[in-house]
């Protein structure tokens, strides 16, 4: 039976009670007054018939008390043994278990940040069968302002969409194992802005490489003709040059220093050097082959930092030039849309790139390319106009 009372020196009410085999006092904001007492015994009332039906919610009652959570987890842990399904923590523990051997070792250490960062804070104990949609879109509400680094920002809709597929996947196996209505049916991705694309143009791009720190130099011009991702060009050893055949053979990558097979089974590819990038990869030989794997290395020997190069050389040569802002990944956006502006076979820029079809090429990088090569339906025009001239030369010299 529960109790009010006051605690000596104090003249504010608390309520003793038991709860899931625990003493509990809570402190409430009621002075000790007889109009008080009544009205805090109604809440015990309604306190105590929830407990007795198994409803009662240690946070809607006491939601800033420093046992919520402890009391929380418990009666969670009861429901998970009294309904045999497992708690969040536990499903989740077991599916990551059983799927990472299907994943690389770079989506692992994703999946399971995700899981431990931003998952099991909101569901850990919670029993998995009883998580229902509103709880998930209040989760997905909360990302939305969660926020990061010196300027606060907020996360992404494309992060918070890859935070959220995991929770997906997670929820409906459970829904499958342990046949309960997944609560993550008919929620959809958030929509996400296109790709900010702001590649070089070609006098932007001689204007960088001429005007970088020498020691740079070549590592530039290959990023910029041929399209390599940071994590291909850094994780790129001697042994995957080809200077008979003229070839970059792409088979590693460096991500978070750890080298990885590359991204996509596509991105496994052999990249033509045009004469610019044979000659840099040439003259980086005599500096580096000796004392490094690595064809472009830090003095050390060791592979390239990649936030130390953005910080220490990307981004002030940009400024120092007058340049635009933007990220080192404009290289490789910027190789392609140069390919396309000069003719190249869509399919051939495709296989250098590491995709599996134009797709993606033309969704992401044909608007820009009226703009550098005037294919902007003056071509059409062209040909229709010199047929017509065709003709009416042929008609005349039918008529003679």
């Amino acid at each position: 039976m529960a109790s009010i009372r006051t605690r000596k020196g104090s003249n504010m009410l608390f309520v003793d009670f038991h709860y899931m085999g625990k003493r509990c006092r809570e402190t409430t904001n009621l002075i000790d007054t007889p109009a008080n007492r009544k009205k805090l015994e109604k809440v015990i009332e309604k306190m105590e018939a929830e407990i007795t039906l198994g409803i009662f919610s240690y946070a809607k009652y006491f939601p800033k008390s420093e046992k919520c959570d402890e009391m929380m987890a418990l009666n969670d842990r009861k429901e998970c043994i009294q309904s045999d399904t497992p708690s969040f923590k536990q499903f989740a523990t077991l599916w990551f278990s059983e799927k990472e051997i299907e994943w690389r070792d770079t989506y692992k250490r994703k999946i399971q940040e995700i899981i431990d960062m931003y998952l099991l804070p909101s569901f850990g104990t919670k029993p998995i069968h009883i998580i229902k949609k509103t709880d998930v879109l209040a989760f997905r509400s909360s990302l939305a302002k969660v926020t990061y680094g010196k300027a606060n920002k907020h996360l992404s809709a494309a992060r918070i969409n890859s935070i959220m597929v995991p929770l997906g996947m997670i929820l409906k196996e459970a829904a499958k194992r342990y046949k309960f209505d997944n609560p993550y049916d008919d929620i959809k991705s958030l929509k996400e802005p296109k790709t900010d694309i702001q590649p070089f143009t070609l006098e932007e791009v001689w204007k960088f490489i001429n005007g970088v720190r020498a020691d740079y130099h070549n590592y530039y011009l290959v990023r910029f003709f041929t399209g390599m991702r940071t994590s291909e060009i850094d994780g790129l050893i001697w042994e995957n040059i080809d200077f008979d055949r003229r070839e970059i053979v792409i088979k590693q990558a460096l991500v978070k220093g750890k080298i990885v097979p590359p991204k996509t089974q596509e991105s496994y590819r052999a990249i033509q050097m045009s004469p610019w990038v044979f000659d840099a990869l040439l003259e980086q030989q005599a500096i580096t082959y000796k004392r490094s794997d690595y064809v472009f290395c830090a003095h050390t020997g060791e592979p390239l930092d990649y936030n130390n190069v953005n910080k220490r050389v990307w981004h002030p040569t940009l400024k120092i030039l007058g340049l635009k802002k933007r990220n080192a990944y404009q290289s490789r956006h910027t190789a392609a849309t140069l390919w396309l502006a000069a003719g190249e076979s869509p399919e051939w820029i495709a296989s250098q790139m590491g995709h599996s079809t134009t797709k993606m090429l033309f969704n992401t990088y044909s608007r820009y390319v009226p703009n550098m090569t005037r294919q902007d339906g003056s071509a059409f025009e062209a040909l229709v106009s010199r047929s017509q001239v065709a003709q009416i030369f042929t008609d005349k010299e039918t008529s003679q």
